[in-house]
């Protein structure tokens, strides 16, 4: 027999681990998004683009927090040649989140 006490931890753990999820979500889309824009910048188009976005999620499961993704993305315009500024790649990925959120949000609401 469960008790009020198990049925809200129950509840807590559930809303905790569909909160994670929906973090989860937002920070792989808005790497994707900071990706694409990216490759813009590095002048690639069609799948080569949609190649790196991928790689930009991939590369954000390396550590936690986006410091992998911003050390990939400054490393990968250098050798490209492209001369964005840390601040400004970070103010954009900034930007790229709020997009996610939104566009998640929209999602899940639907």
């Amino acid at each position: 027999m469960s008790t009020t006490f198990d049925d809200r931890k129950n509840a807590f753990e559930s809303k905790f681990a569909q909160d994670q999820q929906l973090q989860f979500r937002v920070e792989a889309r808005a790497c994707k998004l900071f990706g694409l824009w990216l490759a813009e910048q590095m002048g690639l188009t069609d799948a080569a683009a949609t190649g790196y976005a991928s790689e930009l999620v991939a590369a954000n499961l390396d550590q936690p927090g986006l410091d992998d993704v911003i050390e990939k993305a400054v490393a990968d315009l250098t050798t490209k040649g492209k001369a964005i500024d840390e601040p400004a790649l970070r103010a954009r990925l900034d930007e790229c989140f709020i997009q996610s959120k939104e566009q998640v949000m929209t999602e899940t609401s639907a």
